[in-house]
């Protein structure tokens, strides 16, 4: 059992046209340090986190946890996809229904890899946990992601004002395949 429910994790890696999406390594240590130290990656997120600090958090491999995949091209992270329960630092709406993250270094923007990668994880999850909705929130000044979520089939369930901004919450209710 994990924190997505009854899925064995780590699945075996997700491949698709171009990415492979995979538990985090060692070797992603200072990609992941650059994840999150930057600050085109954090503009609507709060910001960065420090590098020094980042650094010592992270002293060897990077955290592994059920629902974190590593955006892996050509054998090098560039992002990570992340998919875990929504708690009550978001809506009501969504408490307990999983919620999708993504997170690319600037490097690997304006290329569809989010998209790729983001419609990976979903089929992956309606795979292993059938029937179950997924939300995704996000700043509504965040025309890239408002843009992707529709793309990745997100519907508007609310709009509301947290951390100095507004937010956008959507949900994308699973397509259940007659057979």
């Amino acid at each position: 059992m994990t924190e997505l429910g009854p899925v064995a994790w780590p699945p075996a890696p997700i491949r698709t046209e171009r990415l492979v999406l995979r538990e985090p390594q060692a070797r992603d240590r200072a990609a992941f340090i650059e994840l999150l130290a930057s600050p085109d990656v954090h503009t609507y997120l709060g910001g960065p986190r420090p590098r020094d600090e980042l650094e010592r958090a992270m002293s060897g491999a990077p955290e592994q946890w059920p629902g974190s995949f590593v955006v892996d091209l050509d054998g090098a992270m560039i992002g990570q996809i992340l998919l875990r329960r929504a708690t009550e630092h978001l809506r009501p709406a969504a408490v307990g229904k999983a919620d999708l993250g993504y997170l690319l270094l600037p490097r690997a923007w304006g290329r569809g890899y989010a998209a790729e990668a983001c419609a990976a994880v979903l089929d992956w999850f309606t795979g292993a946990l059938p029937g179950e909705p997924v939300v995704l929130a996000t700043q509504t000044a965040n025309v890239r992601s408002m843009r992707l979520a529709a793309k990745l089939g997100f519907v508007e369930v609310e709009r509301f004002e947290a951390w100095g901004a507004e937010q956008w919450l959507g949900i994308r209710s699973p397509v259940v395949k007659s057979g």
